[in-house]
């Protein structure tokens, strides 16, 4: 697409305009119910595919097609990112009323930085072709990784602050409780951050190592920067509310590493085919319908299996709790 700067810094604005609106209706520090989390959740879904309608009427078919795509490849990615959010919010204790506050502005700084990496990735593949072998192979790579996490029960581990996190506590120092919404408070005659800037701190920094194979993802679906930017965009700005209405639900989704991990393999064979063929080899490249497709029947696919093993380990857990508790009645203590 050929898209003007005057279309850059309108779509720019009405993100804006989009993340205010949204901050303002969440500002004040209450807990989040299904309701509302599932109302905004419908809202953010809708506002995307409007975006993609417009897309297809002044962009034609290719451009929606790789919006959708790269969209719902975000999305699904973002939903995995939750795990590592629930970790976070229990590491630091946040109370529940405070934790949108938290999602809300670990969201914008998400987009802050995913927008820095976007350029810098859009900078490099006008510069360097052959980076598509590189973003290929880290994909490959990445998707192994995650069936190795998902073998070993990676969601189960408790959240280990990084090593510029544990830097910034020690030079600035951190309160023992929460203030409220306070990001820095007086303490001793020292003005320190509170446990609440800290926890936004983790979740921003936390979202620099997931864009390492989101951007990548993206970017093999589409080269350009605008779908690339607004499919980021859309996905996140969702997220906060996705928290709150599947939270519970994330410990069943136990086979979505292994949904995710067969997707990024396949968009990483996908951007070395792409190389292959810049590169003047005769190699079949893969369509953005095709692609489209796939990682939408491998989500559906992995939703199904991992609900009825979710279904069947809870089944288990309650069998053996009745033949413990048999076990108690017939042989009582003396």
């Amino acid at each position: 697409m050929n898209v003007s700067l005057n279309v850059w810094l309108l779509t720019v604005v009405a993100l804006c305009a989009l993340v205010a609106v949204d901050f303002l209706i969440g500002r004040k520090p209450h807990d989040v119910s299904v309701k509302e989390a599932g109302t905004w959740t419908v809202v953010w879904i809708v506002l995307a595919g409007l975006f993609g309608v417009g897309l297809f009427v002044f962009g034609g078919g290719r451009p929606t097609g790789e919006f959708f795509a790269g969209y719902v490849t975000e999305k699904s990615l973002s939903v995995d990112n939750l795990f590592v959010f629930v970790l976070i919010m229990g590491k630091f204790a946040v109370p529940s009323q405070y934790q949108q506050r938290v999602l809300m502005v670990g969201v914008v700084m998400a987009l802050v930085l995913r927008a820095v990496f976007i350029a810098a990735g859009a900078a490099i593949i006008s510069a360097f072709s052959w980076v598509f072998y590189l973003f290929g192979a880290f994909l490959i790579w990445t998707a192994w990784k995650l069936v190795e996490d998902a073998r070993k029960g990676g969601h189960e581990e408790e959240y280990e602050e990084n090593k510029l996190l544990k830097a910034v506590e020690r030079r600035f120092g951190v309160a023992d409780r929460y203030h409220g919404t306070k990001l820095w408070i007086e303490q001793n005659g020292k003005r320190v951050m509170t446990p609440m800037l800290v926890v936004m701190l983790a979740i921003g920094s936390t979202d620099v190592l997931f864009a390492l194979d989101s951007i990548p993802a993206i970017y093999g679906l589409t080269e350009d920067p605008y779908i690339v930017f607004t499919a980021n965009a859309f996905a996140l700005m969702g997220l906060r509310q996705l928290y709150f209405l599947i939270g519970g639900l994330l410990k069943k989704l136990v086979h979505l590493s292994y949904g995710l991990s067969i997707i990024l393999g396949f968009i990483g064979v996908k951007l070395v085919l792409h190389a292959l063929h810049e590169s003047g080899v005769h190699v079949p490249e893969i369509g953005i319908p095709f692609s489209l497709g796939f990682i939408v029947l491998v989500l559906a696919v992995t939703t199904v299996t991992s609900l009825r093993a979710a279904k069947r380990q809870e089944a288990a857990a309650g069998a053996g709790g009745t033949r413990e508790a048999a076990g108690e009645a017939g042989n009582p203590v003396a």
